[in-house]
């Protein structure tokens, strides 16, 4: 039995996928203008058009070159729908080129901002942009359309894209050489909306209240009368998962947080407290650490600690179902990046990212069922979820933590004792963040021990010991990331702390790398 197909968001934007590394920015604007958006690789584009039936869609950018045998295309049967799209970039390419236009490659490139020059007035960017005026935005290709289909005519330019703006009106095709979905392009967002709004006539009153309440109902029809098992690791995902599913079954659910030794220091404690005092929810806590330590000690490769983690985590849970007279179903805080970034995209340049996650589903062996009721909700989503379902609101803000825990912020082989140094190190960090104002401030913060030792002078000895890295980066949704801006007093005095402190470390790193679209852990 699968999760039952309730079509619950009957005005919804559908997105296809060619490659772009920003696709998920497209969603994340749809939605901040109360719209549901879901993606889809172009290869399953039609699958997703017939099952989502949407009242708008979206192409995407992306990589490939139109020009080039066995690029990437859209359907023609959603081109010949009826139904409004908006194309950009790759998308606004072969859009024009499979209604007859013409696609060149060798002309100019245009990356980064670029001025566009309004020559039209249109319901794209009513209320904003007018005619005559010029506008920044962000540009991001190489080729170029050079000759529009019939129907078309275009409504913007830049220097190095005749046709940065083109629509064809009468049959709401409207096309943008640049990327509204960046914040490059300060009014990207108002486009986004003026397309999903005054363009396809969406409403715009999809809300976490109405999707906490179709969820629930979800829950209640997948389940009906059966147990659930979820998988609670301690972070905000599992947490709201866990919340949600009981609220719609109640005792039906049991809460198994699995204490892999690979958590912060005192989390799995803390967590307990709360579900089993706050909440009452049924929890059983496991003390695992023997088992994933030893099967992870001295394994380097990030792969395979992850591999067998997961594994690890299905066969306690396996074990703990039966303990409690079995289960048809477990539960899991999979989100909508996990799902996006687990699907390869074939054709493309991205690769799967996410595999800590069972978002393919289950092994064959396991007679459960999967439900996954934050499957479609990206990180602040989840946040704002949480916060309708009540849970208290330092909860709600805690910074994420993957499920293989610290095992992927100890690079190189694991041992118990590394592990131990960096609890220490990492709460040590996170104490000080919080002594200064800032925990509010950082999407994610961690330490992380690195497979190198140095040699270093403390007082009168002589030490060879680990170096420490801190991250911290801000972001909104977890698809992009940019390191945290510390004053240096801060990061010295942390550092300070850390290295008189912590037993095992001389040294103490702050790593400023942002992160483009995808995963923002480390290995």
């Amino acid at each position: 039995m699968n999760a039952p197909d309730l079509t619950i968001h009957p005005e919804n934007v559908l997105i296809i996928d060619f490659g772009s590394q920003v696709t998920q920015l497209i969603a994340r604007r749809v939605r901040e203008a109360g719209v549901y958006s879901e993606i889809v690789p172009f290869q399953s584009a039609l699958e997703g058009f017939e099952r989502l039936k949407p009242k708008a869609v979206i192409f995407s950018g992306g990589p490939s070159s139109v020009p080039d045998e066995g690029s990437p295309r859209a359907p023609q049967a959603v081109i010949d729908s009826g139904v409004p799209i908006l194309a950009i970039c790759y998308g606004q390419q072969t859009l024009c080129h499979q209604l007859g236009g013409k696609v060149e490659g060798g002309h100019h490139r245009e990356f980064g901002r670029a001025d566009v020059e309004i020559l039209k007035e249109s319901p794209l960017f009513d209320g904003f942009w007018t005619q005559g005026s010029k506008y920044p935005v962000w540009m991001s290709h190489g080729d170029r359309v050079t000759e529009l289909p019939d129907g078309f005519e275009v409504i913007g330019t830049s220097p190095n894209a005749p046709f940065a703006i083109a629509a064809d009106e009468s049959r709401k095709y409207y096309t943008t050489m640049f990327h509204p979905e960046v914040v490059h392009t300060p009014d990207g967002a108002k486009l986004l909306a003026n397309f999903v709004h005054r363009i396809a006539g969406l409403k715009g009153d999809w809300t976490m209240a109405a999707y906490k309440d179709q969820a629930i109902a979800a829950i209640r029809e997948q389940v009906g009368d059966k147990k659930v098992i979820c998988g609670l690791s301690g972070g905000v995902d599992s947490s709201v998962a866990a919340v949600l599913i009981h609220e719609a079954i109640g005792d039906q659910l049991t809460c198994i947080l699995v204490d892999h030794g690979l958590m912060r220091k005192n989390e799995a404690n803390e967590v307990v407290a709360m579900f089993r005092e706050y909440y009452n929810i049924p929890l059983v806590h496991v003390d695992a650490a023997d088992l994933f330590i030893g099967a992870l000690e001295g394994e380097a490769d990030p792969e395979k600690k992850r591999k067998t983690i997961g594994k690890l985590f299905i066969d306690v849970f396996e074990e703990e179902a039966n303990k409690i007279g079995g289960a048809d179903f477990l539960a899991q805080g999979t989100l909508y990046p996990d799902v996006i970034e687990s699907v390869s995209f074939s054709g493309g340049p991205s690769v799967t990212i996410k595999s800590h996650h069972n978002v393919g589903g289950l092994p064959e062996r396991m007679n459960m069922q999967l439900v996954e009721p934050l499957r479609e909700l990206f990180k602040d989503e989840v946040r704002i979820l949480g916060r309708e379902l009540g849970l208290p609101e330092h909860f709600i803000g805690r910074h994420p933590f993957p499920g293989p825990g610290l095992a992927i912020r100890c690079p190189g082989g694991v041992t118990r004792e590394k592990i131990a140094i960096l609890q220490e190190a990492d709460a040590i960090y996170l104490e000080e963040i919080r002594a200064a104002g800032l925990y509010d401030h950082i999407w994610q913060a961690f330490a992380v021990l690195l497979p190198v030792q140095t040699v270093g002078v403390m007082g009168d000895y002589r030490t060879y010991e680990f170096v420490c890295a801190l991250r911290a980066v801000t972001s909104v949704d977890g698809m992009t990331a940019d390191f945290y801006h510390y004053d240096m007093s801060f990061l010295g005095n942390t550092a300070t702390r850390i290295i008189n402190e912590v037993r095992g470390i001389n040294r103490v790193v702050y790593d400023v790398t942002s992160k483009p679209p995808g995963t923002i852990e480390w290995e």
